[in-house]
């Protein structure tokens, strides 16, 4: 297998693992860029990111990786909006 096989062998595992857990994250992407993974996209909680995090290490031991994971939160405002 050619490296470039190996890693994107490696990814779609990752993304197999992301959508089957039980954080069942869709939101997070993973692709290479030349020889390194990127694992990037929006989680839901600082915990997602934690398991997202996780699983990335295990899945991606031994190769290049970067992660751009960004914490979303989708509740209501707590307060009014102050207009002037």
């Amino acid at each position: 297998m050619t490296a470039g096989g190996h890693i994107e062998y490696r990814i779609q595992h990752l993304r197999d693992r992301l959508a089957r857990e039980d954080i069942a994250e869709l939101g997070v992407r993973v692709e290479t860029r030349g020889p390194t993974a990127h694992v990037w996209g929006s989680v839901t909680s600082p915990d997602c990111r934690a398991a997202v995090l996780r699983i990335a290490e295990e899945e991606l031991a031994g190769l290049p990786w970067h992660d751009d994971l960004t914490v979303s939160c989708h509740n209501p405002p707590d307060h009014p909006e102050e207009l002037s």
